[in-house]
């Protein structure tokens, strides 16, 4: 479906500094606005209710399901995630631009149901900075950071579907690429003729 705001799906595996990349594009982006998921799994940290997720029980997030209210939901690391369908598509249709903090099923059938999104996936410089960067957090235990690598080693294969891959080795670097993506989509020619449609027209674009 054609809409006149652009739609990004960034995806990464755990540790790779997905959440603090896309929230300090955020802070310099004021026209991107990010859409939140609903999630199963406790909140973490100073997560809050509506900021970083909407964090519901397993029968309310199925019940989700059965009502069709998910553009996209999928279970990673044994938590349900899901992309709620309203969420996205008004504000889409306003000519928002909107970013999306998902797994790589998720943004497979995003792009199936939005053909001009822009699929971003943000890799670590190596295997062993990641399993690093997920004992610094200091969340897991020895055997939850043993699943997170091996899934890892699953999610990063999948990087070749995606649009663009971004390598987190700098923070400032991988910021400064996250942000020229979001700029050179607004840029492109169908985007620009999505949501300048009176300048293509006027020039005899249409």
């Amino acid at each position: 479906m054609e809409t006149p705001g652009n739609l990004f799906c960034v995806a990464a595996p755990s540790g790779a500094g997905k959440s603090s990349l896309v929230k300090a594009l955020l802070e310099l982006e004021s026209r991107l606005a990010v859409s939140v998921s609903h999630t199963t799994r406790a909140p973490r940290g100073q997560e809050q209710d509506g900021r970083e997720y909407w964090f519901v029980d397993k029968p309310t997030f199925r019940g989700m399901i059965d009502r069709g209210e998910f553009f996209e939901w999928a279970e990673v690391h044994g938590n349900l995630y899901g992309t709620s369908r309203l969420a996205i598509q008004d504000r889409l249709n306003r000519g928002e631009d909107v970013l999306l903090e998902i797994d790589w099923q998720g943004a497979s059938q995003i792009k199936s149901l939005f053909p001009h999104a822009v699929l971003i996936f943000i890799l670590p410089p190596s295997w062993e900075e990641l399993r690093q960067r997920l004992q610094r957090r200091g969340e897991d235990p020895p055997d939850v950071i043993e699943q997170r690598m091996a899934n890892a080693r699953i999610e990063v294969a999948q990087a070749r579907q995606f649009d663009f891959v971004i390598i987190n080795a700098l923070f400032e670097t991988a910021l400064f690429d996250l942000k020229t993506v979001v700029h050179s989509q607004r840029l492109r020619y169908a985007a620009q003729m999505r949501n300048r449609s009176q300048v293509f027209s006027a020039l005899n674009l249409i």
